[in-house]
């Protein structure tokens, strides 16, 4: 046992080192293709480079790229969480309720508190009992909206203090404050996969994870601790998506993570775990967001729009299976 453990502990920290130099490459890739959309785009329409327009792009990629940084770090442990879109409605509707009772910070801090503890079960349920985590968030997925539903009163929450418009239209050097929040908690997610213990954890367990219990490291506490960020993201998405409208809807967030899945896919990560990064996932944001903006430019359906994202994910899944190294399972 003892020589076992000695040989699979460096193994795992060399792991995330030479992903790094994968990742590197992958980058350079990822936004070469933002370039090419984007030119592809200025070309088809005259309003793409526009001022406005790019300050709209910007301000339309901050709930899904809040939402698809906890996504990352799920998928990297090999995960999936299905239940953003509703945790981000039911934490909506706590925010909604709490700002009937409490001061602004108060209510957003019970709102994100609600949805880390949505986390934390699901994850709980996930790596301690070993259970599916297509199913378990499936379930919580469901719910998670029938609870916004019965909490909200099936309608939507609008007497709500117009001073939560700071936290999105607050602006310093030109940027909105959400613009900042979501460019803010990005370097955060960087430094921590980058440079900590639990990060390079994370790509362990998403890599070998029997492996990385032999070697010593915290495999329940990693494997629950993505889901936890998740749902505590997802309420932070909830609320500058709530305080841009001053409304909040039961129904708000549905399907918020197909999208999520789709930015982090686009972004290179490998839904088998143990490989993507998170400068990947904000590529892969301004990817997808610059599809449908375009999309929208030139005067294509919404109802089309599903269909353009879906094909998307699925095309980049296969490029991932097709251009990676077989993963043995």
């Amino acid at each position: 046992m003892t020589p076992t453990t000695r040989s699979t502990a460096p193994e795992m920290n060399r792991a995330p080192r030479s992903y790094l130099k994968a990742f590197s490459r992958l980058e350079v890739r990822m936004l070469g293709l933002a370039l090419v959309i984007a030119i592809a785009l200025s070309i088809l329409s005259p309003y793409f480079l526009r001022t406005a327009n790019l300050l709209n792009l910007l301000d339309q990629s901050v709930v899904v790229g809040i939402v698809a940084i906890g996504m990352t770090f799920v998928i990297l442990t090999g995960g999936i969480d299905l239940s953003v879109g509703s945790v981000a409605g039911l934490t909506g509707v706590v925010l909604g309720l709490s700002l009937h009772h409490f001061p602004i910070p108060v209510s957003v801090f019970l709102a994100v508190l609600s949805g880390a503890a949505i986390g934390l079960f699901s994850g709980f349920l996930i790596a301690y009992f070993d259970l599916a985590a297509f199913v378990i968030t499936l379930g919580v997925m469901a719910i998670g909206r029938s609870l916004a539903y019965i909490f909200s009163g099936q309608t939507s929450i609008t007497d709500i203090p117009p001073e939560i418009n700071d936290l999105v239209y607050t602006t310093l050097f030109g940027i909105q404050s959400n613009v900042l929040t979501l460019l803010a908690l990005y370097a955060l997610a960087w430094a921590y996969l980058t440079y900590t213990k639990g990060g390079r954890t994370i790509y362990a367990v998403g890599s070998n994870r029997e492996a990385a219990r032999t070697a010593g490291l915290s495999v329940l506490f990693y494997s629950i601790l993505p889901y936890v960020i998740s749902g505590a993201l997802s309420a932070v998405a909830a609320t500058l998506m709530s305080a841009q409208i001053l409304s909040i809807d039961p129904l708000a967030g549905n399907l918020l993570e197909l999208d999520a899945i789709a930015a982090v896919v686009i972004g290179g990560a490998s839904l088998y775990g143990g490989r993507g990064t998170i400068i990947g996932t904000l590529i892969g944001v301004f990817i997808m967001v610059m599809i449908r903006n375009g999309l929208n430019l030139l005067g294509v359906s919404p109802f089309w729009q599903g269909s353009a994202i879906g094909g998307i994910i699925i095309a980049a899944v296969l490029a991932e299976r097709l251009l990676s190294p077989k993963v043995r399972r």
